[in-house]
């Protein structure tokens, strides 16, 4: 959540932003009505508790004519007090709806617009001309199946669409992947974690995937868990309700789960193969810093994912996310496109996003920051990085890495996580 303070400072910024967003700009109004009723309230409940307090004191000492005026006076203090707290708590309850409703402030350098308003910031590597080399490219399902790798016949028999098998040279593949990626992160400082798929609800609120995200989150309503979509969403929790030494940020952790998605609002969308899926393992970088260090560590987030892909030699492009696209949490989004040859352009495959402080608020994680004798505790901020969503890595990889016979090439940077292989080669049939 934004910090209230800014909220009453500078309204017109946070009117601003949810503008840009594309976001309703009368819930800022709303909320500082609300906000303006918890203050209020919180104060006419502090003053009758003094009152409450004082006439407390007296009553011992009063006469007994006096005492029984006196009780008949805190009794109704009593009823005000309690009344008093019910319209402060509701008051309180009401800001906090409001406030959780509201998404983070935007970057001032964040493109306005929606999905298709992006910038390219940058492009690297060079895109086969396969026509030059005498072929016809086939796509990442065509190429999976020949290669025993991929199969979504079976997965759709036994879970539906949008399900699938890696299978023989597929998993291997996702198993190299996922330790290379992991390497990678571990050898930049990363702390490699395996974190739980199931998280209870104040998780997912904290991490803003309650509000517009909701639509693709599956929840277990018997057991009131949900299943998480990233990683992103267990690390961020992991520091929940805690008090962080300033003096020990960076934390960075490199989180490995299965993530899960209702991919609500694609119908019809990546229907054909792995791209799209319910189901896919992820790699996530998650740092806690200072938020004086949060633009440097955003920077920094990219340059790894840059380095990833340029080590599995895709080509890519890197754009600035749109106001639109950026989802309730991120104040501003980089994402890497790889180029798809068989589509003819460039889909996402990594993102990095700079939440600032909305989520260290949400989820009450603070840090402490000591000199000059004092000591000052505030909110931290948080930032995240796809370093490598499988599924997606896996299309890039066999379509910008086949032959003419239908082989596929294995980049350097994975060859030690698969035996040795430098070519995935067709199954005989």
């Amino acid at each position: 959540m934004i910090d209230l303070r800014l909220l009453r400072e500078d309204p017109d910024r946070v009117r601003a932003s949810q503008r840009a967003r594309g976001e309703d700009v009368a819930l800022v109004d709303a909320l500082l009505s609300a906000d303006e009723l918890r203050r209020s309230s919180g104060l006419r409940f502090d003053e009758l508790r003094s009152e409450q307090k004082a006439l407390g004191k007296l009553i011992p000492k009063a006469t007994p004519d006096e005492r029984a005026e006196l009780l008949k006076k805190a009794e109704q203090l009593k009823t005000d007090v309690k009344a008093a707290e019910a319209a402060q708590n509701d008051a309180d309850e009401q800001a906090k709806q409001l406030l959780l409703q509201l998404g983070n402030i935007v970057h001032t350098d964040v493109p306005v617009g929606g999905e298709e308003d992006f910038v390219v910031l940058e492009t690297h590597g060079t895109i086969r001309d396969f026509g030059a080399e005498g072929f016809e490219p086939k796509d990442h399902l065509e190429l999976g199946e020949s290669l025993g790798a991929i199969d979504v016949e079976r997965g759709a028999k036994v879970s539906g669409s949008r399900f699938y098998y890696l299978t023989g040279v597929g998993a291997l593949l996702e198993l190299a992947l996922v330790n290379a990626a992991i390497a990678q992160a571990t050898e930049a400082g990363f702390i490699p974690m395996l974190t739980p798929a199931l998280v209870r609800p104040r998780a997912m609120e904290g991490t803003g995937f309650l509000g517009q995200a909701a639509e693709n989150v599956y929840h277990l309503e018997k057991d009131d868990y949900y299943l998480v979509g990233t990683s992103e969403v267990p690390l961020a929790a992991y520091h929940m309700d805690e008090i962080l030494d300033a003096d020990k940020l960076p934390l960075r952790y490199a989180g490995f789960s299965p993530c899960f998605r209702r991919e609500a609002g694609t119908y019809g969308k990546d229907t054909r193969g792995i791209f799209r899926v319910h189901q896919f393992d992820k790699v996530e970088m998650f740092s806690y810093v200072h938020p004086d260090e949060a633009e440097n560590e955003h920077k920094r987030l990219l340059d790894w994912e840059k380095q990833w892909l340029t080590a599995l030699e895709l080509p890519f492009q890197v754009i600035d996310v749109a106001t639109g696209d950026l989802g309730a949490s991120a104040s501003r989004k980089f994402d890497c496109e790889a180029w798809i040859p068989t589509q003819g352009k460039y889909r996402e495959l990594t993102s990095a996003s700079n939440c600032d402080g909305f989520q260290a608020r949400r989820l009450s994680v603070r840090m402490r920051e000591t000199g000059d004798g004092k000591s000052k505790v505030a909110p931290l901020a948080t930032l995240n990085g796809t370093l490598c969503a499988v599924p997606r890595t896996i299309v890039a990889i066999l379509e910008n890495h086949q032959q003419a016979d239908g082989s596929v090439r294995v980049p350097p940077v994975l060859r030690p996580y698969l035996g040795g292989r430098e070519v995935l080669e067709p199954i005989a049939k």
